[in-house]
């Protein structure tokens, strides 16, 4: 057992026989070390602390019915064909019973958990939390939330009686989507960011005829090193390097590393350090964006909604706001080029733009807010009119305004791109 653990005793004077269980488990460490290399094998995750999380993530799926609280992996990217439906692939051989789905109804899934919980895949989730989401979307996101922690139970009526009935909503659940979850599902995950390969970056052929034996056979092995450990790992108290959520969320993962000993423990708190370190960054850099997307429809507004903004006035305007931090970003308050950085996540760019009087500059259009400011400020545009007096769409005088980025921001935690190839 790793030092920093403490296992209370209940009581029951099992505990010398599960410590003694769990030390002759220190297989465990090398079982882990195959797991990783064979997660690794198949996808490239972002960094050696991702692929750290998403090993101890699987293990802990097997010892789900002993832990107090059940970690979300968010599987995100940025654009499609990242991978991330290939990291669920693999998660789908080597988690405790899987269950795969896209678009189930909620209805199914409260009825399909129980006391022995199956572990969620749940793929494809901007169709659910998008835009166009149905009213179940919503539903989900409660059940996804709920089931973080034990004993949060969802009430329905149910039955020919119509009794007002419990189901269980404690689950593990791993969510994979292009673009950012909600944030109450983002805070109780341990959140994989996956960008697309480089052409260095190899991976094996994913085939489920051969691949999925080899990934069996490690589930079955995890499965056979957790069974007789669950009452040991129920009563104990690793010692974390976070606190309140995050610490409740990487918990369990932090228990696995200290049941397998060797490097684990040690690996475990680095990387549960530097990838909630890495989404508090990130959480501080999507509140000034949106700050960003709200202070430009003040501006457009203030202007009487024009079809475009040149880039060199909408700067002026935006640092001209005392209250707002744009005079003092950067070391000489925000340019056009900070501009158009902060924006580039939300595919808006300048593009030429011909003005009244036949002056021509760089511009934004803000028909190309319309979108992220739906989708991020949901609470200016449902009471905005459209633009006065019959306005066509924006054109601007060169071209149409640029498709969206081939690539996006890095996104890894400290560490760097984590290949199939690793010293461990």
């Amino acid at each position: 057992m790793h030092p920093n653990v403490t296992v209370p005793d209940d009581g029951s004077g099992t505990g010398d026989r599960d410590d003694a269980e769990a030390v002759a488990a220190g297989d465990g460490a090398v079982l882990l070390d195959e797991l990783r290399a064979a997660i690794g094998k198949y996808v490239v995750l972002p960094s050696e602390e991702a692929l750290t999380a998403a090993t101890l993530w699987v293990a802990a799926t097997h010892i789900q019915t002993a832990l107090q609280h059940a970690p979300r992996l968010a599987v995100i990217s940025a654009t499609k064909g990242c991978g991330k439906s290939r990291v669920l692939d693999v998660l789908y051989e080597t988690v405790h019973d899987p269950m795969m789905t896209v678009n189930t109804s909620p209805a199914v899934i409260f009825r399909t958990i129980g006391k022995i919980p199956p572990t969620l895949l749940v793929d494809e989730a901007d169709t659910i939390f998008g835009p166009k989401a149905s009213g179940d979307s919503e539903i989900l996101r409660g059940l996804l939330n709920a089931g973080h922690q034990r004993n949060r139970p969802a009430w329905r009526i149910s039955g020919p009686e119509h009794k007002p009935t419990p189901f269980p909503t404690f689950a593990m659940a791993a969510i994979g989507g292009i673009g950012d979850l909600p944030d109450t599902i983002t805070d109780r995950s341990v959140v994989l960011r996956i960008q697309k390969r480089k052409p260095s970056e190899k991976v094996a052929p994913f085939r489920s005829r051969y691949a999925a034996p080899e990934l069996n056979a490690l589930r079955g092995r995890l499965a056979a090193w957790l069974g007789p450990l669950r009452s040991t790992a129920a009563r104990m108290v690793p010692t974390m390097p976070v606190e309140d959520r995050a610490a409740d969320t990487w918990e369990p993962l932090v228990i696995i590393a200290d049941l397998a000993g060797g490097h684990w423990p040690a690996q475990a708190r680095a990387a549960c350090v530097a990838m909630t370190r890495f989404e508090a960054v990130q959480d501080e850099q999507t509140n000034v964006k949106v700050r960003l997307l709200r202070d430009i429809h003040r501006i457009f507004e203030r202007a009487h909604n024009p079809e475009a903004l040149s880039s060199q006035d909408l700067v002026a305007a935006l640092i001209q706001d005392a209250d707002a931090p744009w005079a003092e970003h950067s070391t000489k308050g925000l340019n056009a080029h900070h501009l158009g950085f902060l924006l580039r996540d939300f595919d808006i760019r300048p593009a030429n733009y011909r003005f009244a009087g036949g002056r021509q500059a760089k511009a934004y259009i803000r028909n190309r807010f319309l979108d992220p400011w739906a989708r991020h400020c949901p609470h200016l545009t449902e009471a905005t009119p459209d633009p006065a007096h019959g306005v066509a769409p924006a054109r601007p005088a060169q071209g149409k305004p640029p498709a969206a980025p081939a690539g996006s921001l890095p996104i890894g935690p400290p560490g760097g791109p984590a290949g199939p190839k690793r010293t461990l």
